[in-house]
């Protein structure tokens, strides 16, 4: 199936500098992010969304009606439950014949999304136009933007218009490995239908990621281990799979492009994959921080507008997110 991105659009929170976040917090520092970036309380997931998929439109010259498909893929919860984000989005676009899917992998969303688009074009020979829009709007009610995870939580929404038989950034393969053990792990306990919100409850939210490591492993320091080294070597394996649907070396990709995590995690992902740190997304991590399913698109477009990729460089599209899942998408320029 041939298909490629016409553009790339997005809409990003204002920016915080890590002197304003952190103060004396050493942990945040030492992490080397930069800056963040924060939405206005009175902006949403699916207003971040709106934005960013309305600027890859505009920049593909191309109309709302000719979308035939509308991927959303979230990490947080969106503005409302019982609720389609996603057909909310296609319908402030003004998408009307196009179909819309929500996709909540968690960070894995944005890249995993490339290989519904290619399902979707091989077996819809009508479908030639779709939108795959990755957003991220914490709701710090339920998560600490420092203390939930290894990276620094970023507001904001990337998007990219994929047209079937668009010769540039052509996508090669998608391959997603989903290891079911640790479903349980980032789970809130209150909210859901087996506890679900009461006048009388204690203020829901998500433990801290040290609290929750001891949870979920019952005190258990070598299976924590153990999880922590699998990580990155399900990384290798998902890469290693994505190259082989595509008949690429793992030594021909130019840029991996992973989750802004932080600047330890890119050190640790470059030496699983045995390629120099350089040529990561580090940098752009730490100047954004992590904005869930959106940034491998965001730093795609980055790489791109400053020239640093050109045409036939082939980039992996790398993420991990809890469930767990783990998703490589491989493009060539």
């Amino acid at each position: 199936m041939s298909l490629g991105i016409m553009a790339i659009g997005y809409a990003l929170g204002a920016p915080v500098t890590i002197d304003e976040l952190a103060g004396d917090d050493q942990k945040v520092r030492q992490w080397g992010y930069r800056r963040l970036h924060r939405a206005p309380a009175e902006v949403g997931l699916t207003d971040l969304a709106v934005r960013a998929g309305e600027a890859a439109l505009r920049r593909a010259g191309i109309a709302a009606g000719e979308v035939d498909l509308v991927i959303l893929a979230i990490t947080d919860i969106a503005e409302y439950l019982y609720w389609d984000p996603a057909a909310a989005v296609a319908g402030r676009l003004d998408t009307r014949q196009a179909e819309a899917i929500l996709l909540s992998q968690a960070c894995g969303g944005g890249v995993a999304a490339f290989d519904i688009v290619a399902g979707k074009f091989a077996t819809h020979p009508r479908c030639r136009t779709a939108l795959v829009i990755a957003a991220n709007r914490i709701c710090e009610t339920y998560w600490d933007r420092v203390e939930t995870s290894t990276s620094l939580s970023s507001d904001g929404a990337a998007a990219a218009v994929l047209r079937r038989d668009h010769p540039e950034c052509r996508w090669l393969a998608t391959e997603v490995v989903t290891d079911g053990r640790y479903a349980d792990f980032m789970r809130m306990e209150l909210g859901g239908a087996a506890r679900p919100f009461t006048p009388d409850a204690e203020r829901p939210a998500i433990a801290g990621l040290i609290d929750r490591m001891d949870t979920f492993f019952d005190g258990d320091g070598r299976a924590a281990l153990t999880f922590v080294e699998q990580l990155h070597a399900r990384n290798r394996e998902v890469v290693e799979r994505a190259c082989a649907s595509a008949d690429v070396a793992l030594g021909e990709i130019e840029r991996v492009l992973y989750l802004h995590d932080n600047a330890g995690a890119f050190a640790d992902l470059a030496k699983a994959l045995g390629m120099p740190l350089d040529r990561t997304n580090v940098e752009i991590a730490c100047d954004h921080g992590h904005f869930g399913p959106a940034d491998q698109l965001l730093s795609l477009e980055r790489l791109l507008a400053t020239g640093e990729l050109v045409t036939g460089d082939i980039v992996a599209l790398l993420s991990m997110g809890t469930g767990m899942h783990w998703a490589c998408t491989l493009l060539r320029i």
